[in-house]
């Protein structure tokens, strides 16, 4: 069964030992039968789902390929996961249940900034050994987080690859900043504005929508009457980029939009009322998710492809985002491996010693003071409607 944006549940594939995921079989010796209960928070439905969805994607991959090759030393995976819905207030009652009672060994997510910033803190008190996508720089504080990881790049690193573009390749002086309502949408758009004005660009516009209002007219002709050259955008919901796309191309206005992974989505593609909307969008993406000018992925990411054909839909969503979950999984199963130990201070003890881990989506590095293990060298902006397995043509000017 293929794992779809309607079926988030594994049905009934595995993979063979060792072909996926290069986790040992079980020793008898050291076999345990407790299960190595992983907390998954997720925003699986509601205007913010697009990421959880594909993220769990990969979450399901991973813990079935690793219980198929034998478990960690004779555990299996067990995913416990909470649907937040994007909500703050949920996020946190799931946090707090996984904490005292279902008393996970390590939680992975949430899936958006705006819920990581209500539950961060209480993750930290607990010890709670965590790693997250999220991107709101003030997410990672080693002092005040030891607990807390990010797998993917900082908004600092987003936003520099976005700012980049903007001005060397696109060449806008003037540029409207747009996002969402949530506290992801709110702090992206105000250190995206301080960057660009840092750098002397003149922000001509800047606004935050709910992603659930009908008619964003107002706001693009808003953004157009100022005289933006591009519009930045940063938001995951993919209703509300449509919304944006298909206004632009009713107004007969060319302006590129520029930002956010999301914009990239397979979601956008079937939400868009014509093809040629979706042309002139650069969204942020990866090296490791990018083909060459052969059409080729580097070798580790079409290998992860060639094992996900047939179990995991990728049209609908992005490479990445399942790629960066079945690298969460095995990290909290490596340092399970590791340690020979589920104890909170094992497995953060280990993470904090990885030098250039060879995931899937990127290379991971970090340390004691350094929670931040994306390498922003592998951070670029793809073409949004290039996708093909939810990997990405460079834009133009690479």
């Amino acid at each position: 069964m293929k794992i779809t944006r309607r079926t988030l549940a594994l049905g009934g594939s595995s993979l063979a030992a060792g072909a996926a995921l290069s986790v040992p079989l079980a020793t008898p010796a050291l076999a345990q039968n407790e299960p190595i209960r992983i907390g998954w928070l997720a925003a699986l439905t509601g205007p913010s789902s697009a990421p959880g969805v594909g993220f769990n994607r990969g979450v399901l991959f991973a813990a079935e390929a690793i219980n198929a090759a034998g478990g960690v030393k004779g555990r299996r995976i067990e995913i416990i996961t909470r649907d937040t819905q994007g909500d703050p207030t949920k996020a946190v009652n799931a946090t707090q249940e996984m904490i005292s009672q279902l008393r996970v060994h390590a939680i992975w997510g949430p899936t958006n900034s705006g819920e990581s910033l209500a539950v961060t803190a209480i993750m930290a008190r607990a010890k709670m050994p965590n790693i997250h996508p999220c991107v709101v720089d003030s997410l990672i504080d080693e002092r005040r987080y030891p607990n807390a990881f990010r797998i993917t790049p900082s908004n600092t690193q987003w936003d520099d690859a976005v700012r980049s573009y903007c001005l060397t390749r696109v060449k806008a002086k003037k540029v409207a900043v747009i996002g969402d309502t949530t506290g992801y949408g709110v702090s992206a758009v105000n250190a995206s504005v301080a960057a660009f004005q840092r750098d002397k660009a003149e922000v001509v516009y800047k606004a935050n929508i709910d992603a659930t209002q009908p008619d964003v007219t107002p706001d693009m002709l808003r953004a157009r009457n100022a005289g933006a050259e591009a519009i930045v955008f940063w938001s995951v919901s993919t209703g509300l980029i449509a919304r944006l796309l298909n206004t632009r191309a009713n107004m007969n206005w060319d302006v590129p939009f520029v930002g956010h992974p999301a914009m990239s989505s397979g979601e956008v593609g079937s939400l868009v009322e014509r093809p040629s909307n979706w042309e002139k969008v650069y969204a942020i993406g990866y090296r490791s998710c990018s083909y060459d000018a052969s059409g080729n992925l580097p070798p580790r990411t079409a290998e992860l492809v060639q094992r996900l054909s047939g179990k995991v839909n990728l049209q609908d969503t992005l490479l990445w985002w399942v790629a960066s979950a079945v690298d969460a999984v095995q990290l909290i199963a490596k340092a399970v491996e590791a340690t020979n130990s589920t104890a909170k201070e094992a497995i953060i003890e280990y993470w904090n010693g990885l030098k250039n881990y060879p995931g899937y989506y990127g290379t991971y590095t970090y340390s004691p003071t350094q929670h931040n293990g994306y390498p922003t060298e592998e951070v670029v902006m793809s073409a949004a409607n290039s996708a093909k397995n939810g990997a990405f043509a460079l834009a133009p000017g690479y």
